[in-house]
């Protein structure tokens, strides 16, 4: 009878880390089950502690879009490595990746590099408190902006109410200056902004919420957002560190651009992509904001590892591949192959299911219709998904280990891997 490594690792990981891992979506608690403690990656398929090869649609959540272990990546981030780990002091490559993002993305001037999609989120959200004067700010029920204290906040009661925490250890003082709506409604904006005028430094949300699985921001709905922060001095945030470089070149406000003249965030949040798997993430805004940021103005910012030379190289390299003609609009068709056979399958085998995609970024669900809102996403049948999820797994398919989070393509799939992916879900919708 051979060992499971897995279920070794678990144990003595269980030992010494809390929950035996360092991120708690990977204890696989939402789906149950041992998770798979993964030993390397090549392509577009990840080999666990037991060598079982799997199919990866998680894509370390975002980054790879490349797949793993591209060859010129290596290259850049092997050249990197000769040269020192970290200086703790400034390098030209930060200049040139500040340069490589902002040339992809108008609606930034100005960028500073960071470390995680936290720190950005953070960042970004202090650097409009620090721009405005004001302390409120508005989320969406759903999103998910990183764990700061001031955004770990669940949806009050009623219409425009604040929200309590969502966490132990964060006060409700913290969050008082949290308003928590549901995303997609206008009639919830529209009264937050009359009922606290003058008082919301900012509006955060992803444009499509990839930890509500995947939810697009109606355009009315972003339309109406950027109506009301231009109406009362409110800044817009635009959190794409999942969606930023992977959905479109011009990330996920560049789609939203061509259904509305002239839209465009005021901070922009980015990660993932722009570090290609490497710790990197960023926010940037125009000129006259960005410069409230220290050493030039009054909102202090620091990162002793921000821009590290390592993870810009990685960046750097990522960004010139993907930013080759064609690149998305073969991603998006390859994505649309993954969902349309998925679809196809289980509408076979008569599992409600909906799915939607964008450049590299996909969601699905267990329901009849897409839901557009959180309290529809929860609707979806929790039992089946887990069922799915591990029906899959077996076969060798790596689908996120729960039923809220997106899902990824990178252009390292084949048409193989689909292909069998699909055949998969073909006797997997059959046992459900």
């Amino acid at each position: 009878m051979s060992i499971d490594k897995n279920a070794q690792l678990f144990e003595r990981a269980r030992q010494v880390i809390p929950g035996g891992v360092n991120s708690p979506v990977r204890a696989f608690n939402a789906v149950g089950g041992t998770p798979a403690f993964i030993a390397r990656a090549q392509g577009a398929h990840l080999f666990d502690a037991n060598d079982k090869q799997y199919v990866d649609y998680i894509g370390s959540w975002g980054p790879m879009i490349l797949g793993h272990g591209h060859p010129q990546v290596l290259s850049a981030v092997q050249a990197a490595l000769l040269e020192g780990f970290s200086f703790g002091a400034p390098t030209e490559r930060e200049i040139a990746l500040s340069e490589a993002i902002l040339a992809l993305m108008p609606s930034m001037d100005m960028v500073r590099l960071v470390s995680s999609g936290t720190e950005a989120g953070m960042s970004a959200i202090r650097l409009a408190r620090g721009y405005t004067g004001r302390n409120k700010i508005l989320k969406f029920n759903g999103c998910y902006h990183g764990h700061a204290d001031a955004l770990l906040v669940k949806a009050g009661s009623g219409l425009a109410t604040f929200g309590a925490s969502s966490s132990a250890g964060v006060p409700e003082h913290v969050v008082q200056d949290t308003i928590v709506l549901e995303y997609n409604d206008i009639e919830q904006l529209e009264e937050a902004f009359a009922k606290y005028e003058g008082q919301i430094a900012c509006v955060i949300m992803e444009p499509i919420a990839g930890n509500m699985n995947f939810v697009r921001a109606s355009t009315a709905f972003t339309r109406r957002i950027s109506e009301l922060t231009k109406e009362h001095g409110a800044l817009l945030i635009y959190d794409e560190v999942m969606t930023g470089f992977r959905v479109a070149l011009g990330s996920a406000q560049s789609l939203y651009a061509q259904q509305i003249p002239g839209f465009q965030p005021d901070i922009t949040v980015l990660g993932k992509v722009i570090g290609g798997g490497m710790p990197m993430a960023a926010f940037g805004a125009r000129r006259e904001i960005m410069e409230k940021l220290s050493p030039l103005g009054p909102v202090y910012q620091a990162g002793t590892l921000s821009g590290n030379p390592i993870a810009t190289a990685c960046g750097l390299q990522t960004l010139a591949l993907i930013s080759q003609p064609g690149f998305h609009e073969a991603l998006h068709a390859k994505t649309g192959q993954l969902m349309a056979g998925l679809k196809a399958e289980a509408d076979a085998a008569g599992v409600p299911f909906s799915v939607d995609h964008q450049g590299g970024l996909f969601g699905f669900f267990l329901l009849p219709e897409l839901p557009s809102h959180y309290e529809a996403v929860m609707k979806s049948d929790k039992p089946l998904f887990n069922k799915f999820f591990h029906g899959m797994l077996s076969r060798g398919h790596y689908f996120a280990p729960a039923l809220y989070e997106a899902g990824f393509v990178s252009s390292a799939h084949t048409d193989a891997d689909i292909q069998a992916t699909i055949e998969a879900a073909r006797e997997v919708f059959k046992t459900l």
